[in-house]
């Protein structure tokens, strides 16, 4: 649950949720509707997308984050509806079973998992900087980054044999590299960044694996893992904190702060390298870093 300290009204505030056609994400978006924000419900099916928004009172958006292009479209309706953003919580994620090279070519749980919530962070960039209160950047991570490699020098993974696991933990590992570099470069701004492993939780993210959807939907699935209710307690906690520089570049374990997995997880040149090499890739001119 939300603690005590946390400030709840969010009246007036406009929270941007992707992948909040359904779990973790639904069930933010509905939180952030009952403690008054006007909440923007980003997700990719038309019909669940639009149900939520339906349900909770909120505007739907809706995005394929398999094609960038998409996701500049995204950003520009986005900037256009609202005349601030204060919170974003980049939720949306895929697991894939095999290989996906999308049509901007790039390995599609890459993709979908760091360079698309990448590329709309920096897009809403300046309308966050903007926010008259402050703004926050919230990242689902993953524990299982502890078990992802980036290699520069191949970072779809092309010249290894793919496996869906390796690929879903690079990318989160991804997550928590983003994080750190985007608190690092926003400092001062009024913008802050933090990441969260929301649990094991029960969500469709693995709807291409029939093996996790079994496992998803299984009454032993149900009793081991943790509800979408559970697993939107931490993105709620860090969208609420009082003071949001105590999360600043930091990573939750639920509601608990923890550090990274030792080794890539805490370089933070190559936190730099993969911010440079994923605006390159996105399209973006490199930032220049705004601490200096």
């Amino acid at each position: 649950m939300i603690s005590d300290s946390d400030d709840q009204d969010l009246r007036d505030r406009v929270v941007v949720v992707t992948g909040a056609s359904s779990g973790i994400g639904a069930e933010a978006a509905h939180r952030f509707r009952e403690l008054g924000a006007n909440v923007a419900v980003v997700g990719r099916s038309p019909q669940k997308t639009t149900a939520v928004a339906k349900r909770i009172g909120g505007r739907a958006h809706l995005v394929d984050y398999s094609r960038l292009d998409d996701v500049r479209r995204l950003a520009a309706e986005l900037l256009a509806a609202y005349g601030r953003i204060d919170i974003l919580a980049n939720n949306a994620a895929g697991i894939f079973t095999t290989r996906i090279i999308s049509t901007d070519g790039q390995e599609m749980t890459f993709q979908v998992n760091h360079l698309a919530p990448f590329l709309l962070t920096n897009l809403l960039l300046p309308k966050l900087i903007a926010a008259p209160d402050g703004a926050r950047v919230i990242n689902t991570a993953s524990n299982v980054h502890s078990r992802g490699r980036l290699d520069m020098d191949d970072i779809a993974g092309s010249r290894r044999r793919y496996r869906a696991q390796r690929a879903y933990a690079t990318s989160k590992l991804a997550t928590i590299l983003f994080t750190h570099e985007l608190a690092r470069r926003t400092h001062g701004t009024g913008v802050t960044a933090s990441a969260f492993h929301p649990g094991a939780v029960a969500t469709d993210i693995g709807r291409d694996s029939a093996l996790l959807r079994l496992v998803m939907n299984s009454s032993l699935g149900r009793a081991v893992l943790s509800t979408p209710e559970q697993g939107a307690e931490p993105l709620l906690h860090l969208a609420t904190t009082a003071d949001p520089l105590t999360a600043n570049g930091g990573y939750f374990n639920r509601l608990k702060p923890e550090s990274p997995a030792p080794g890539q997880a805490r370089d933070p040149g190559l936190a730099r390298q993969l911010w440079e090499r994923s605006a390159y890739l996105t399209g973006l001119q490199p930032l220049p870093s705004i601490a200096g």
